[in-house]
């Protein structure tokens, strides 16, 4: 949901238009009725990691396919090729 703010009321309201965005709101500050820019809540960023605690929990409820395994276990069998390890 977005709405259009005036310079004028961001500058008399702004921490009623910041806790709008903190709420997930999108406002367009216009300038004279003109869009100029967009205010909007920042993404919630995340770590790419995932604790070891989650990936043991992963393991032993969705185990890897045992083919899988044995797929990777030629691969890293080969020499001359690249090995699981080296990804």
């Amino acid at each position: 949901m977005s709405r259009e703010v005036s310079v004028h009321e961001l500058r008399d309201r702004t921490d009623l238009m910041l806790t709008a965005v903190r709420a997930g709101e999108r406002l367009i500050l216009t300038s004279d009725g003109k869009p100029v820019a967009d205010i909007v809540p920042r993404p919630v960023r995340r770590s790419p990691w995932v604790p070891v605690a989650e990936l043991r929990r992963i393991r032993r409820v969705a185990p890897a396919d045992a083919d899988l395994l044995a797929d990777l276990r030629e691969v890293r069998g080969r020499p001359g090729e690249m090995r699981v390890r080296d990804c």
